[in-house]
């Protein structure tokens, strides 16, 4: 009972110091709001009350802010209207950093453009006065919170992916969940592999790289002379000494010697720009590259963070299955991994015009020995039959005849389809398979398909899936894919096959490498997340 009475002594002495400070004002939230926090610590109630009428009419009462009230509401649902942002002292230390993080969310390639900020400033920023009354302000930092949640782990609405033709499965974010385990460890908001797919985090730090160089303005633009277009080993030029220190800014020169002549250190770094920028190995320097060193850093850095963003949008499991297939249509590769290692990279080729390769998931069910291809009527249509009417004899020449009213090519070397396709069920008519036609994967932009994903190591991909399977031992693959006979094998085990579109990917070695935006969907992603940055 004593303690009991002190501590009514002390609180009680609170609150009249408090009225004291306030004594030629009104009686304000402020004084309310020590009362309540005096009834509540002796009762051990919590110190802001919320419901959902609070949620409500906070809502009514900032309509800019009535999109987040629904996850808002949900949030307080979960944790049965608890307060989350106040303690006996006050604020959580959580609230400013979370605070903190927002105000740097240009570090995430975003902004913090949520209405009503100076609301949210005045509640952090001392000698200010936020005008919000408890309880306002715990639901304005809940919306805050949510608002950054939406804007770093989750995206873009997914109502708006049939736009980007992005048909990869989408992960989803609990924000109740995602909270509790922030709050837990918040070293979370800065690095986060559970909810975000790790290549994001390698993209961030590239961004804050290209803007340090952006801010430094050491991003000359490259001087060329039209009669001397390409430079090789041994040459001297004004150029060559541009080109050296622009690959030293870049990383793919440690040092800048400030030479003008193309030595062989010079090669070292043109080769590493070159593999880092989808071109083959060419040992010059050319038109090509020097214009993609002069594309302005602003639209490097517009690249990275646009593929961030997709990032988000990626289930971070996903990069832990132990067999699946990855193919970055930009990058026209293929990553096979194997218990959980990388087994197989290969070259591929994609759709072009009017026949792009979908972005999508699906899983290799069965693979096809010596295929037959059924030829797809538009190419029918469209191909097959102008031939013939020029050439009777061209279905005969093509290694192709008639099959029930269809056309279709026999198996063979010069079929399509190669020795072998890998089948996975899917909508848009796609599969996986081998060519005969080798010599295009020796092109920087090795485009020729009409949809499906042709590949350089088609017969090493299937070698590897049935590696240490008894059925199906080395002499038995090579027989069937040269046999002329088509032969289906489905797998014991689906594999997943992940089809994606990331003109941007940081390696294992952490070098940054640009690919060709070759359905340019970089910009109209941008538009979108632009214009949702600025909701």
């Amino acid at each position: 009972m004593k303690n009991f009475v002190t501590t009514i002594v002390v609180l009680f002495g609170f609150f009249i110091a408090s009225a004291d400070r306030h004594r030629n004002e009104p009686f304000t939230d402020r004084a309310l709001y020590n009362l309540k926090t005096i009834a509540n610590i002796v009762a051990k109630k919590p110190i802001v009350d919320i419901d959902s009428a609070n949620v409500n009419l906070f809502y009514q009462k900032y309509p800019k802010l009535k999109k987040y009230k629904s996850d808002v509401m949900t949030l307080y649902k979960n944790r049965k209207y608890n307060t989350i942002w106040f303690d006996n002292k006050g604020l959580i230390e959580f609230a400013n950093l979370l605070y903190s993080k927002a105000s740097q969310l240009e570090n995430e390639g975003l902004n913090f453009n949520l209405a009503y900020r100076d609301k949210i400033d005045a509640i952090f920023n001392k000698g200010t006065n936020a005008d919000l009354s408890p309880v306002n302000t715990e639901i304005m930092l809940s919306t805050m919170y949510i608002f950054y949640a939406k804007k770093v782990f989750h995206g873009i609405d997914s109502n708006k992916f049939e736009q980007i033709d992005w048909f990869l499965p989408r992960k989803n974010v609990s924000y109740t969940s995602l909270l509790d385990s922030i709050l837990a460890a918040p070293q979370l908001l800065d690095k986060n592999e559970k909810q975000l797919f790790g290549q994001y985090y390698k993209l961030r730090e590239a961004l804050t790289r290209y803007r340090e160089i952006e801010k430094s303005g050491d991003w000359p633009l490259i001087e060329t002379n039209p009669l001397v277009p390409i430079h090789h080993l041994g040459d001297s030029s004004k150029t060559i000494g541009q080109v050296r220190h622009r690959l030293f800014v870049t990383g793919d020169l440690k040092k800048d010697s400030k030479s003008n002549v193309f030595d062989p250190e010079l090669m070292e770094g043109v080769l590493k720009f070159n593999r880092r920028n989808g071109y083959r190995p060419n040992h010059y320097i050319g038109p090509r590259q020097i214009n993609r060193m002069n594309i302005p850093i602003e639209k490097y850095i517009k690249t990275i963070i646009v593929n961030m963003e997709r990032c988000r949008w990626i289930p971070p499991a996903l990069a832990k299955e132990q067999e699946l297939i990855i193919v970055n249509i930009p990058a026209f590769k293929l990553v096979y991994f194997k218990n959980g290692e990388r087994a197989l990279e290969s070259r591929v080729f994609v759709g072009i015009n009017m026949m792009e390769t979908v972005i999508f998931s699906s899983s290799i069910s069965r693979i096809v020995f010596s295929p037959y291809w059924n030829v797809p009527r538009s190419i029918v249509e469209n191909e097959i039959k102008p031939a013939m009417k020029k050439d009777p004899d061209y279905l005969e020449k093509k290694n192709m005849e008639w099959n029930d009213g269809k056309v279709r090519q026999k198996p063979g070397e010069k079929n399509a389809l190669g020795l072998v396709k890998f089948v996975f069920p899917n909508t848009y008519d796609i599969y996986l398979h081998d060519t005969p036609y080798k010599t295009n994967f020796e092109v920087d932009i090795p485009l020729f398909s009409h949809g499906c994903i042709n590949m350089q190591k088609a017969k090493e991909l299937a070698l590897l899936i049935l590696k240490n399977n008894p059925d199906w031992p080395p002499e038995k693959v090579d027989k069937a894919m040269n046999g002329g006979k088509e032969i289906t094998y489905v797998l014991k085990k689906k594999i997943p096959i992940h089809i994606g579109y990331f003109t941007t990917w940081v390696n294992d070695a952490d070098e940054i490498n640009f690919y060709f935006d070759i359905y340019q969907k970089d910009n109209s992603l941008a538009d979108l997340l632009f214009d949702y940055d600025s909701e």
